[in-house]
Formats: C-alpha cells, structure tokens, sequence
C-alpha cells in the first residue's frame, strides 16, 4: 500500500504460493485513474498464473489515504451530492475490470461513525443495487464488508441484503472486524452462505492491527471449524498491514502457517 504495484511486487506474490490477490484500489498504490498503469498491469496479469481474484474499492479519492484533508468517500452520506461522489469514484475503479478481470469488488458502506437509521440502510441497498447493476456487465460480484460502524454489523447488513433483494450481492467478511466488534463465530453464524471470501489478518480485540494470523488473540482453530462448516469453502485473503516488518525470507513460512490456521 506504501508503493507503487508493479510487476515485481505480483511475481513475489506468486513465488510466495498466492494463487491470485486482491488489488487495493488506492491511487497511490494502483492508480486506477492512470491508462497506462493498468494496461501496464493488465498485460502482466495476461502473461502469468497468477489472477486478479477481487478489488478492494477506494474508501478516498487521493493519493494518500485522506492525509491530504480531502474526505473520505462516504456512500452512506447525508448528503447526496458525497453519495453520487463516492459512487462516481468507485465505478471509475471498477471500469478497470475491462482490462484486469477481476471477479469481485470489496466495497466499505460508509464510515466508522455512521449511525443505523431508516435513512442510512435505504442509502445503502440503494448504492448496492446500483454498483450491482453497474457491476453486472464487467463479470464482477459487489462484495460488502463488515466494518465498525452501526450499518456495518453482521445482522444490519442481512437486514439490507434482504429488504433490498440483493441476492447478487455477496459479504467479504473481515476476521479482524468481527473479532473487535461482535465476535468471528457470531458473524460467521449470522452472514452464513452469503459470505465470498475472507479478509484474515488478527488483532487483540482493541484495534486494527492487521497482524498475521496467530499473532493476536483470535481463536483460530475455532474459526476454522465455522468456516469449513459453510456449505461453499470462503476465498482467503491476507490482509496484513504494510507496517509489518518481516525479512522477506520469512515470508514463505509466515503466509504458509497463516493458510494452516484456516485448514
């Protein structure tokens, strides 16, 4: 997230036993508003094994993370004119999918302090069946992910799935998330066959720190055994935070103990 994706940093994904990855839709990592960095990408991803599986769509429009002061994009906002804003940016970073074909798009509904209200779930199966629709012809699957905020629990986001019929809508659910919040087993309980696909990272059920799996407090064997109990086996998808700082020689055995933990 720190630099610039490139080729190099994909060729290490795969020698490190990724079978596909998630790009991050932020610009100063990939910049989605830049044709030649995506058709630069795009041909690499033409000429290698390795696959494009989802992209995490932008929570800011800048190149860096918000720092610049600029708002966050918000498609929960009370007003509409950031609704249509952070709806425009994300179909800007999901028209790339014409040329890297990405199979789901990982979408945050809103911001941490956003409250539950007949207004905020009406905004979101709003934006979620139109980003479906939008979505549709690209072969992309919208994926909500569970955050911190009210709009964001496991039961308010079935709520929205169900009262807006967005049965092609699917859940990336985030261990980190649910471990701080209601807890990994009550969300995989709760969200059941609508999830896709995992963000695992761990955490000590304070804050986000994106940690590898095992290094924080998760019960990790107990995940496992609610997660293969699902009728269709979730994608996995590490989530680490780039301020770890692991010898890159280590990170062969790191990734390979992190998968083990989900067996």
């Amino acid at each position: 997230m720190n630099q610039r994706l490139h080729a190099g940093l994909l060729e290490h994904a795969g020698q490190w036993g990724a079978e596909a990855v998630e790009i991050f839709a932020a610009r100063q990592h990939f910049d989605y508003t830049s044709r030649e960095h995506v058709m630069e990408l795009a041909a690499w991803f033409r000429s290698n094994a390795l696959t494009a599986w989802s992209m995490h769509a932008p929570i800011n429009a800048d190149g860096e993370m918000g720092r610049s002061g600029l708002q966050a994009l918000n498609l929960l906002h009370a007003e509409k004119s950031r609704r249509i804003e952070a709806m425009d940016e994300i179909k800007r970073a999901l028209e790339t999918a014409e040329q890297i074909p990405f199979r789901n798009l990982v979408v945050h509904l809103g911001e941490r302090d956003d409250e539950w209200s007949p207004y905020t779930a009406e905004y979101a199966f709003t934006a979620l069946e139109h980003l479906g629709a939008f979505a549709r012809p690209l072969g992309v699957h919208p994926l909500v992910e569970n955050l911190f905020s009210e709009p964001t629990t496991p039961e308010h986001l079935v709520e929205i799935l169900e009262t807006g019929h967005l049965n092609q809508i699917g859940v990336c659910l985030d261990l980190g998330h649910a471990h701080i919040t209601v807890g990994v087993p009550e969300a995989i309980a709760t969200l059941g066959g609508r999830i896709v696909q995992l963000h695992a990272h761990d955490n000590h059920g304070l804050k986000d720190e994106h940690l590898w799996p095992g290094d924080g407090s998760i019960d990790w064997p107990n995940v496992a055994v609610a997660i293969n109990a699902l009728s269709a086996p979730p994608a996995v998808v590490l989530e680490l935070s780039a301020r770890l700082a692991d010898e890159p020689t280590r990170l062969p055995e790191r990734i390979r103990r992190a998968f083990e933990l989900l067996d």
